[in-house]
């Protein structure tokens, strides 16, 4: 069972998975990783949750307001040897209470086409296709989701 905690994008664990996770995400995006890059920065990103097992931080997620009623979710990721073993859903779903206890009532997020497996895990969770929202909106490589909590 992993450590879940709670923190801002400040906390170096996070800044570290995000390296990894942006090194990745260039390697699957290829020509259109600038276009992505420019709305996943973490500056202002104020509710993290980073999974640790056995005191090491293995995977990651993020929420920030999207609208009075939404957050969106950001900076999912988990480190390749860490793959396929719980850790997404369980931080997505702290992401989740976090985001109810604050008085929001759904989630949405955006993922790319070329990565199926965040495509099977927020699916798993009962995220339900929607249509490509904001700069999302005509990005044929984009897909967009949304949980009501």
């Amino acid at each position: 069972m992993p450590t879940l905690l709670r923190a801002d994008s400040t906390h170096p664990d996070f800044v570290a998975l995000v390296r990894q996770l942006d090194a990745d995400l260039a390697l699957r995006d290829g020509d259109e990783h600038a276009f992505y890059a420019q709305f996943n920065t973490i500056a202002t990103i104020k509710h993290v949750v980073i999974a640790y097992n056995n005191g090491s931080a293995v995977a990651c997620g993020a929420i920030k307001a999207f609208d009075e009623g939404a957050m969106e979710v950001k900076r999912m990721f988990v480190v390749p040897a860490a793959r396929n073993q719980g850790f997404a859903a369980q931080v997505l779903s702290e992401l989740e209470n976090w985001a109810a206890s604050l008085g929001y009532t759904r989630c949405m997020l955006e993922t790319g086409r070329k990565q199926p497996e965040a495509i099977a895990l927020y699916t798993k969770c009962g995220y339900l296709q929607i249509p490509n929202y904001g700069q999302y909106a005509g990005v044929s490589n984009s897909v967009c989701f949304e949980k009501t909590l």
